[in-house]
């Protein structure tokens, strides 16, 4: 039944509590709950735990220390610049444990050389010492502290054993230079010699001098030490072939290396393993036809704090497969593949340019599991090019002067040269992307004269001209600050006049402005019979020879080396012959003092 509101309200039973109880049980749950969650708390006194500072951790500079730890017996020490020195130590590192002995292979800047001498701590030891040549019969830059180290030292290595191998090319004037001062210079502190010095030839077949001399160096070894021959596989592996099916790209290394912060990240010195990434600030092409494609590349190098400016070099980090001879020689074993008979390997190898790849296309039965390949394949080295700018006028800029390489070889394959094609796409945008490259320099002696004053003659056919674009500007720039400026006379040389005379325009209104006292160009193709730089130095030999032999001037030759500088010493030979009244043998021990006095200096490659 509804009741009405009056008889709802009549029937409310008596409440439990009262207002004054609600409000006083309030009061305490405000109270309680102001406690608990808002009262300040007492703050504890902090421990205060005494600073310790944090210990950087410091590379092992002791090569000694390291072989103790490792159980190592043999130590590869490699002077590299381009790589194949480092190759073949590690390659003879590995053969060590044919022969029961543990080897490693060392990079000389790492270690403290100094510690020779107590390589006789380590019962049946030795030490071998991979040494190229580069320049001026000069050590390659990661062994120039350890060439200095031996021309100051009195350290006693008696007790020491030791063996060196030397790269060099005989095309050069100072053949293995690097290596003979080595094995004479340690033999000369006492050392003991267990093989005689190797000598590899780069203008005949280096492999094939490292393979003739490695096959005598172990069975030495083995006399030495009174060791056989184990059998056991040298190849030690070292990589696992792993698949990832789901994977995130944007986490896979693609051989970039991190764009550094120009102000905060920033590392001094720039080499090899710390380059410098410069950003592409200029990409042209210089020939105005025919098949190649020479290019004029510049690269911005603000805060970098390179001073001096010789030489560059990218260093592209890019995996690639190359071929290297001694790969095919091991799968030619490993995987018993008696296809090739005596020389058939070198024909159907080096004459048709086969790279790995193309054997392994030709060859379908050849199937090395792709981690082996890895392991076998050489990283990618570095590459150099001589400068194209001066730091005097261009402080904040290097420019460099390159042929893009590419042909088809005898199976119709494209080769493309990986550096000079990597530079070739590296075009400026105005897309607001940088494009950058790893580099950094390497000093030289390849330099104006500390005198203005002194005259100069420069010979650089095709891209030798790079260095004395720089020489030029800079002999410009010596006008304008009022010094005095000595004769400057440039030999070019290319095929045709109106397709690859790099820098026409420029060089013409440098000879205009009275900077080029005098452009000579051979254009070797534009008639009948060829003519190159030689034959113009021989046509103004009575002036090159008063030059030269009066008036103190400098000689720079920049280009190839196996024919064009061969050629160039073949003429001066001549001139002095000829002019100065000189015999053949006096000729070529005058320009031998002129290298020696810094006078007659070479940027050449083969």
């Amino acid at each position: 039944m509804l009741l009405s509101d009056k008889s709802f309200y009549e029937q409310t039973p008596e409440p439990l509590l009262s207002s004054l109880d609600i409000f006083l049980f309030s009061l305490i749950v405000g109270l309680l709950i102001y406690w608990f969650f808002f009262r300040k708390k007492t703050e504890p006194v902090p421990e205060i735990k005494p600073f310790t500072p944090v210990t950087p951790q410091i590379r092992e500079t002791s090569f000694i220390e390291k072989m103790k730890k490792t159980n190592r017996n043999i130590v590869v020490f490699y002077g590299s610049q381009t790589g194949t020195a480092e190759e073949f130590a590690n390659r003879l590192a590995k053969d060590a444990q044919r022969y029961g002995m543990k080897g490693m292979a060392a990079d000389p800047e790492e270690y403290d050389l100094s510690e020779l001498s107590r390589l006789k701590e380590i019962p049946n030891s030795m030490t071998v010492f991979c040494m190229a040549t580069y320049g001026e019969g000069d050590p390659t830059d990661n062994a120039q502290e350890f060439y200095d180290w031996m021309q100051g030292t009195d350290d006693d290595l008696e007790g020491v054993n030791f063996a060196v191998f030397g790269l060099g090319n005989k095309t050069y004037e100072h053949f293995n230079a690097t290596g003979k001062y080595t094995d004479k210079r340690l033999a000369e502190l006492g050392g003991k010699r267990v093989f005689d010095l190797g000598l590899g030839d780069d203008d005949i077949n280096l492999e094939e001098d490292f393979i003739s001399w490695k096959e005598q160096f172990w069975p030495a070894v083995c006399e030495f030490f009174g060791v056989e021959a184990t059998g056991e596989d040298s190849s030690i592996r070292q990589f696992e072939l792993v698949v990832h099916n789901d994977i995130n790209m944007n986490q896979v290394y693609n051989s970039q290396l991190r764009e550094k912060t120009r102000n905060s990240e920033i590392k001094l010195p720039f080499d090899s393993k710390n380059p410098f990434l410069a950003t592409v600030t200029g990409n042209r092409k210089l020939n105005k036809g025919g098949n190649r494609h020479l290019m004029h590349i510049e690269f911005d190098i603000t805060d970098s704090k390179i001073s001096f400016i010789l030489y560059c070099i990218n260093n592209t980090y890019t995996i690639l497969l190359f071929y290297y001879r001694n790969i095919i020689l091991y799968f030619y074993i490993k995987y018993n593949f008696f296809f090739f008979v005596g020389g058939k390997l070198s024909l159907w190898v080096l004459d048709s340019e086969r790279n790995i790849l193309a054997i392994l296309e030709d060859l379908p039965s050849l199937n090395p599991p792709i981690d082996h390949l890895c392991e076998l394949l050489p990283r990618l080295q570095a590459r150099y090019y001589s400068i194209a700018s001066s730091s005097k006028v261009y402080p904040t800029s290097i420019h460099i002067c390159a042929v893009v390489i590419e042909y088809t070889t005898k199976t119709e394959r494209v080769f493309k040269g990986v550096a000079t094609n990597w530079l070739k796409n590296k075009e400026v945008t105005d897309n607001g992307h940088k494009l950058t490259i790893p580099m950094y320099v390497r000093r030289s002696q390849f330099r104006l004269p500390f005198k203005p004053s002194n005259p100069i003659i420069m010979i650089g056919p095709g891209t030798g001209i790079a260095p004395f674009m720089g020489f030029i500007r800079e002999r410009a720039w010596q006008k304008k600050q009022g010094k005095e400026a000595g004769e400057t006379i440039l030999y070019f040389g290319c095929r045709h006049k109106n397709e690859d005379f790099l820098y026409q325009q420029e060089l013409e209104e440098f000879e205009r402005a009275g900077v080029l006292t005098q452009l000579n160009v051979a254009f070797s193709r534009d008639q009948e019979h060829k003519i190159y730089v030689q034959h113009l130095l021989k046509k103004n030999k009575e002036q090159l020879w008063k030059l030269i032999h009066s008036n103190n001037a400098h000689i720079y030759v920049c280009g190839d080396a196996r024919n064009m500088a061969r050629d160039v010493h073949t003429a001066f030979y001549e001139i002095a012959e000829e002019v100065g009244s000189l015999t053949h043998t006096q000729a070529v021990d005058y320009f031998k003092k002129l290298m020696t006095k810094g006078r007659y200096s070479q940027d050449v490659w083969s």
